[in-house]
Order: structure tokens, then sequence, then C-alpha cells
């Protein structure tokens, strides 16, 4: 591996960390940083960190606007969320082998004995032995602010549970979960159309991550709710799985969903805690070889009460990255943690430790092989940018592209080098009004292992027949420069459309 991957290995990992409560937004081509060509060429800099966010408020998302840096933003849903309400928001304390009664009366108060909850189905939908968690963040086994109970007797819409440790809920709200119990409650709730249609329209989202999903029908609903928002018909479906419900049908989740969240936190209540590591294993792997991005949570939950991750929780981040996981979300260590920068930083250089020594070889070979033949026409082009770029030790990987589809294959084989991915806008009407596609495609690019998008001036084209200074290929090539990542005498790949030819043909830079 070259020296100049030091550069990006960096900004790799960066880029592998998706931060709650960040909220960086990039303005659309008709703001003036894509009609100045120099800013637009500089939009993103390798070493600037990519940050995509949930729960987001307005003020955060006008304070780092300002930020000009190329990032995405993702909603978070709430879906079908079980709560404990607590209207006067003292601490409740529970005692271990005493008994508490879950009810559905949201009127009583929270005390030791009674839990109004959100639900009246909940008597309906358990039995005497199952298992419920309740906790500000759920039940991790160690925290003294979860409690697990296990159902003892139903009583009307009232559930008398066994309390099994000692706990002092603090707060107005905690998260309640049944294991393995269907809810019938919708995955996508109205107060979360609300959110989506107002602040996610207003704010345009990237990515909506779609809480508890149970099916491919959750999906294809929220897609059909997307498509009536306007430009949020571009909005990228990211699926979270937090239940055996998700379990049960990943593989149809995976055909319809735009991407993969992998809620280890609700999962290890619903599975047993030693076959975790069995599905996030499988499932990362099933969505690397259909080119599908992997996200994973729960990594270092230590951090959100302490300056440095356990030994277990570092070898976890790692090896998430050698899985082949393309982004991790943190939690309570960076929404209530005390220590949210540093942890930023800690697992970002435990990403950069981990990219050093991926096996990209055998990833490729595994891929190649999955992949059969015959490819389609794309698949083969992009496996053989990367099979050209391996050969000739090539620096990085410029792929132009309109939809960002090609830069997602090319970066779905895993190379060694970098793939920079320039985004073409488009001009397109709806009769009222001109607008360019592009910010889209080049924000949901972020969130791709390897891909480091760039948003191309619209007047230029793929690439300049004079070769002037005004060549979008030029601006890619001067970018890689600037970045560290591409030196004189280095080879670089391009993969590009002429005509209705798709082309790979190998550069050789002068001093």
């Amino acid at each position: 591996m070259k020296t100049a991957t030091s550069a990006w290995l960096k900004l790799l990992a960066r880029q592998s960390l998706i931060v709650r409560d960040l909220s960086p937004m990039l303005a659309d081509p008709r703001h003036p940083v894509a009609s100045d060509h120099g800013k637009a060429s500089g939009v993103i800099k390798p070493r600037d960190r990519v940050v995509v966010c949930q729960k987001l408020g307005d003020a955060s998302v006008a304070a780092i606007k300002s930020t000009k840096k190329l990032c995405a933003v993702m909603l978070d849903t709430g879906g079908p969320e079980l709560q404990v309400v607590n209207k006067t928001e003292h601490p409740v304390s529970l005692e271990a082998d005493t008994k508490v009664i879950l009810t559905p009366d949201q009127d009583k108060q929270a005390t030791s004995n009674l839990l109004p909850i959100n639900f009246h189905g909940l008597s309906k939908a358990v039995k005497k032995g199952d298992t419920i968690f309740i906790g500000q963040y759920l039940f991790t086994g160690n925290e003294t602010t979860s409690v697990w109970l296990e159902v003892d007797e139903l009583n009307g819409e009232d559930v008398v549970c066994l309390i099994k440790n000692s706990a002092t809920l603090a707060g107005s709200l905690y998260t309640l979960h049944v294991s393995q119990i269907h809810i019938d409650m919708p995955t996508l709730t109205e107060k979360d159309k609300e959110i989506i249609s107002t602040w996610g329209a207003r704010n345009n989202i990237d990515f909506l991550s779609l809480s508890y999903t149970r099916d491919a029908e959750d999906i294809r609903q929220a897609r059909s709710f997307l498509s009536k928002l306007g430009e949020l018909n571009q909005t990228q479906i990211f699926a979270k799985i937090e239940s055996i419900e998700g379990l049960n049908h990943f593989d149809e989740i995976l055909q319809e969903a735009d991407g993969i969240i992998l809620s280890r936190g609700n999962l290890g209540i619903d599975l047993p805690p030693e076959k975790v590591f069995l599905f996030q294993k499988a499932a990362v792997y099933k969505c690397n070889m259909v080119g599908k991005p992997a996200v994973v949570t729960r990594v270092v939950d230590s951090m959100t009460d302490n300056l440095r991750p356990t030994r277990a929780e570092a070898t976890d981040v790692a090896n998430a990255v050698l899985d082949g996981t393309d982004a991790i979300i943190l939690g309570a260590e960076t929404l209530r943690g005390l220590y949210p920068v540093e942890t930023v930083s800690t697992v970002g250089k435990i990403c950069a430790e981990a990219e050093k020594v991926f096996n990209q070889d055998f990833f490729f070979k595994k891929t190649v092989k999955y992949v059969g033949e015959p490819m389609t026409h794309l698949e083969s082009i992009a496996s053989s940018a990367v099979r050209a770029a391996i050969k000739v030790k090539a620096s990085v990987i410029i792929c132009f592209t309109s939809s960002g589809r090609a830069a997602r294959l090319i970066a779905k084989y895993r190379p060694s080098m970098p793939v920079i991915s320039v985004v073409i806008p488009r001009l397109k009407t709806n009769q009222l009004r001109w607008t360019f596609t592009g910010a889209f495609e080049a924000r949901q690019s972020l969130i791709v292992r390897g891909l480091f998008p760039m948003l191309a001036d619209p007047r230029h084209p793929a690439e300049s027949k004079s070769a002037t200074n005004e060549s979008v290929l030029k601006v890619a090539l001067d970018h890689g420069k600037a970045s560290g990542v591409i030196k004189p005498r280095d080879r670089v790949v391009v993969c590009q459309k002429l005509g209705d030819a798709s082309v790979v043909k190998i550069i050789e830079l002068e001093d």
C-alpha cells in the first residue's frame, strides 16, 4: 500500500462515523457554492469530517450549515416504541424481587409499584414468563438505570411484573421493550409522518432511518409516503433491524431497503447475547455482497461515563470494520455522554487502524465469486476498474456519475485506494421551474465506505476535449492532489461514459 493512503485512511475512518445530534447540511446547487467553480471543486476536502445525523435541531442545522462541508442528514423515526410515562419526572426506584404494575392509564402517577405506559394492548401481547426491559437507553446488563422485568400476572389491561434487578429510573420517558413479541402498532407512526412532512421536507433529509422495520412491506409503505413529499422521493431508506421479526424477514428487507442499520441494543434483548455476533457477521456479509451500506450501533457504551473504551469495545469497533461495515452510529455516548468529542476521536482512530489491515485482496475475490458470471454491464465495468487499479497500483479511482450507482458499485469491491465520485448534475424540470439534480446523490454517497463524492460544476462537461482548466477531470485531479492522495507520477484509473460506451482508462501523471 502506497504511503499516499495514510492521508485518506483518516478520512475514511471519519467517514465511517454517524454521530447523533450534530447536523451539517450541504447547500443545493442553487446556492452560491455551486455557481463558483473554485468553491464547487472544494466543497469536500479529505480530512473534512463527514457527519450523518439523527434527531436534529434547527439551530444546529443552521450552525453547521455555515461550515459549507459536504454532509448528509439522517432522520431517525420513533417507530412503534413503547414508553413508560413519568409526568412528574421524579426518580422512580425499583427494588429487586418486588412487583410493579404496568398500566395503560397515563393519568396515573409513576411510582415504585405502578408505571403508566403509552400502549393499551400490552396485556394481549404478552403472557406469563415473558421478559420486559425498561430504561432510558434500554438494558445492557450493567446499568443501574435499566430494569429487567418478568411477566407474573395479567389483570385486565394491566400487566403485573416481578422486578429482577434493582434500578432507578430518572427522567420523563423510558423505553419499554418486550422480548420477541409482536406489537400491533404501525412501523411509521402518525407522529413520524408529521415530523418527516414538516422538518424532514424543509431540510431535504438524505436518509430515513426506519426504526423497528419488521418486513419489506414497511419499507414499501415508507417509500410510498416519501414519494408524495416532493424532493423527498429521493430520500434513501435505511431499515433499522431491532427485533426478531426483522431478523426473520432480513433477506426481503435487504432487497427493498437502500441500506441496513443493525440496532444491536434491541437485538441484544431479542437474541441471546451469544447469537448477536453471528447475525451481525451474516447481515454485514449480505449487505456487502449486494453493495448496500451496513451500519452498526452500540460499540463503546462505556464511554458514556468514561474517557476510554474497554479493550473489548475497542476490539468490537475494529472487528466491525474488518467485517465490512460501512458506518458506525454512536448513541448514548454522544447523545448524553460526558465525553462526546473524545468518543468520536477514539472510534475514528480505531477505524483507521483497522483499515490498515483490511484484507482487500480476499474481499475482492470473494465479491467477484459471489456475483458470478455473466456479470451485468455496470458490474463488469466496476470490477474491471478495481482490478485495473490494483494491477497498476493506482493511487485513486475517479468515477464520473449522475446517479451515483457506478461509483457505489466500484466501492462495493472495497479497493485499497480511495474512490472519488464526481457527481455530474443534470438539468430537470417539473414544467414550473428548472433545477439541477446531483446534490442528493453526492450527499448519499458519503455513507458508502471508501467513497468520497464531489459535486461537479454543471457548466462543464465530464471531460473537456481541449483539456483546458475547465475540465471536470482536471478539477477532480486537482482535488486529489490538494488532499494528498494524488502525487506526481502517480497512476489514476478513470471510469466514465463516452456516448453509449463505458470506458475505464489509466492516466499516468507527469511531474
